[in-house]
């Protein structure tokens, strides 16, 4: 299974929603603390991309050698339609200053050391230190994770039922629906008779490093529920 580490740096570099907490921000809304771009550095620092007017902007250069504490709030929502569709959330708390020199004219980088970082997501509850989280990198399948899902819910959706049969004597399943995927396998929410949502997670013979090494392992899964109907 993946890494809280690993999990956290793939929800800081994906598309998932972010938004900046900032002490004595209360009057912004919540577009104006919504970076328009993130990227991890080679230190595990987090660089955050606004508008040179933005209220981040105004602080971090307000604070200047002053330590700005602040969190990263993401929060990651399936990209297919199911019960509770968010899949988890990270905080990522540390210090916020200026990175000038770095952005295009009009917006301003600011680099967010990680002082820590608390996840809760699919796998349950964690708490990632900063060097863990500097010497993790995200999973290789996360750029194309939300096409993909998609991609089996509307085109192979025959086959995405058939993994019913894989769930030994759960008999009394309904409706299977993609949630999410990585290097190591696919998780699924089954819908029982009753209307009550449950997952199930399938997992790789082995870790796919890449889409067609993720092409196979999802044609063995296929094969191994049996044929669509």
């Amino acid at each position: 299974m993946p890494s809280a580490a690993e999990r956290t740096r793939t929800l800081v570099q994906s598309t998932c929603s972010a938004v900046l907490i900032i002490p004595g921000a209360d009057e912004a809304g919540p577009d104006e603390l919504m970076p328009e771009a993130r990227t991890v550095g080679t230190d595990g620092a987090v660089f955050l991309l606004f508008p040179a007017g933005a209220p981040p902007v105004r602080a971090a250069t307000h604070a200047q050698d002053d330590e700005l504490p602040v969190v990263l709030e993401l929060t990651d929502v399936a990209p297919v339609a199911v019960p509770h569709r968010i899949r988890g959330r990270a905080w990522v708390s540390g210090w916020l200053t200026c990175a000038p020199g770095v952005a295009e004219p009009g917006y301003m980088m600011l680099r967010l050391e990680v002082g820590e970082v608390y996840l809760d997501d699919l796998w349950g509850d964690a708490t990632v230190g900063p060097e863990d989280f500097a010497e993790a990198v995200p999973d290789p399948l996360t750029a194309y994770e939300t096409e993909l899902l998609q991609h089996l819910a509307a085109v192979h959706d025959d086959h995405v039922q058939g993994l019913s049969g894989l769930l030994g004597q759960r008999t009394d399943v309904r409706r299977v629906v993609p949630l999410a995927l990585d290097r190591f396998g696919l998780r699924v929410r089954c819908r029982d008779a009753a209307g009550c949502s449950f997952d199930a997670r399938f997992d790789f013979p082995e870790p796919v490093g890449d889409i067609h090494g993720l092409r196979r392992a999802m044609h063995a899964l296929f094969e191994a529920a049996g044929p669509a109907d």
